[in-house]
């Protein structure tokens, strides 16, 4: 069930593994996993999760079969989205690849540190 329900949410929102990975900060091979149910995220995992794709974790566990947050929630996310996307967009386009890049080293850094603490 959470398989399914990650990849229809992640799908829905228009996001690649790899662009849902850098979200919640792990590697796209993580999410493939959790979406070829080779492994589960961890509670913290789970809320992140639910947290980037604007779901609750019940619906990604399948005790819901309604996704949406309470407007509250969806208020927040929005909210936090859009000011991220209006800092970045203020950026130059050299500077907004200088930002892409650094997000994917230090994604890529906290997935080796991740591994290595195993």
């Amino acid at each position: 069930m959470l398989s399914d329900r990650l990849k229809m949410a992640r799908k829905k929102r228009g996001l690649t593994q790899e662009q849902l990975a850098i979200m919640v900060k792990t590697t796209k091979a993580t999410i493939s996993n959790y979406e070829n149910k080779y492994s589960t995220p961890s509670n913290e995992m789970l809320k992140d999760l639910a947290d980037a794709l604007s779901v609750t974790t019940d619906y990604l566990l399948g005790r819901s079969d309604d996704p949406r947050l309470t407007e509250d929630q969806q208020k927040d996310v929005d909210e936090e989205f859009q000011e991220l996307k209006k800092i970045i967009e203020s950026l130059p386009k050299e500077e907004q690849e200088k930002v892409k890049r650094m997000v994917l080293g230090y994604v890529k850094g906290y997935a080796d540190s991740r591994k290595e603490n195993k």
